[in-house]
């Protein structure tokens, strides 16, 4: 399982509404909105995931 990082929803990654690879990583995603609002600003949720860490 996977955690989406625009809303924080657990995404099973066998079957994702989407997936993106940012920076050599895959990133899974609830629904395509949240897909849309990762592609507009991926370093935003790139490094709110890294600050949770």
């Amino acid at each position: 399982m996977a955690k989406d990082v625009v809303c924080g929803m657990t995404v099973d990654e066998d079957t994702p509404v989407a997936k993106v690879e940012f920076k050599g990583k895959t990133y899974y995603f609830c629904s395509q909105q949240c897909v849309e609002e990762f592609k507009e600003k991926p370093q935003k949720y790139v490094e709110k995931k890294q600050n949770e860490s």
